[in-house]
């Protein structure tokens, strides 16, 4: 998906932090952060330190030369911050009409190698994610590559876009009180963890159908239609991290009840669904399991 050349993103709410070993300080990490980190890679989170509130990491400079979508279509840092800009002014919009009331998320963390947060510390192998607890989206936008390389994506813009959509989905969630209802380890085809994973998925999709109506405060809007091959691309980024594809790829076996996130063919499914009907189409919750 392009950006509009002559958009402004510069109030996009996006942070940079370098690497910092610190570890956030308190007691352990809660069910939620453990339900919730890994969004794509579904790593084991027992490695992680901490919790309670994060050190704060330090900040590199550069998002502050991003300022309009020509930026954005340059540099992947800019594209984040003008992605953060275009779902803010969706939500914003849209969240009153699924019955959630919205406020942004505290800052979304465009990070290398290693931060602290308020889940604990987590590094470039955890995969972007939500915390809770912080309402703070975290991201090495490292992990666009090895989307590519390691899981088989096509990448592309919309398909790294598509990654901060599912996580502000789950801020969305967040402030419904959807995460603390739905809390209970469980794992599984229709878990509970699946049907949050999907609904975000769902988010995703219908912020990329009104992606190119999201617009500046002048009214210029931030993104251009999107394309049949960028559409497909989103796609694809969405198969690459279903739980199947991944379980095949690393452990060379589908083990159904250990699934969190989903298979390839539901979340597809569920961006379409999201893309055709609208964030009021995504109560994952409210289907049958065989029709998940």
């Amino acid at each position: 998906m392009t950006f509009n050349p002559k958009s402004d993103i510069s109030g996009g709410k996006a942070s940079k932090r370098g690497r910092t070993t610190g570890i956030a300080v308190g007691g352990g990490l809660g069910l939620i952060a453990l339900f919730l980190i890994s969004q794509f890679l579904g790593v084991d989170l027992t490695g992680l330190a901490g919790g309670g509130q994060p050190e704060p990491g330090p900040e590199e400079p550069g998002l502050e030369q991003c300022l309009t979508g020509q930026d954005a279509n340059e540099r992947v840092e800019c594209r984040m911050k003008g992605a953060s800009a275009s779902l803010e002014d969706y939500w914003e919009q849209e969240a009153a009409a699924i019955g959630v009331r919205y406020h942004a998320p505290a800052d979304f963390v465009l990070f290398s190698q290693a931060t602290s947060t308020g889940c604990g510390q987590a590094s470039s192998a955890t995969g972007p994610f939500y915390c809770p607890p912080d309402e703070t989206i975290y991201v090495d936008v490292a992990f666009y590559d090895e989307l590519r390389s390691r899981f088989g994506a096509q990448g592309g813009p919309l398909a790294e876009m598509y990654v901060v959509a599912h996580e502000w989905g789950h801020h969305v969630q967040n402030l419904a009180g959807v995460l603390d209802a739905t809390r209970d380890g469980q794992t599984g085809p229709s878990s509970n963890a699946v049907r949050v994973e999907l609904q975000a998925d769902c988010f995703a999709g219908a912020w990329a159908a009104a992606a190119s109506t999201t617009a500046d405060a002048s009214g210029e809007p931030f993104l251009q239609p999107i394309s049949e091959d960028e559409y497909r691309t989103a796609l694809d980024a969405a198969a690459a991290v279903g739980d199947d594809r991944i379980q095949q790829s690393m452990q060379g076996q589908v083990m159904p009840h250990t699934f969190t996130h989903g298979t390839s063919e539901q979340r597809i499914r569920w961006f379409k669904t999201g893309f055709q009907g609208g964030a009021g189409a995504c109560d994952t919750f409210g289907v049958a399991p065989n029709a998940l």
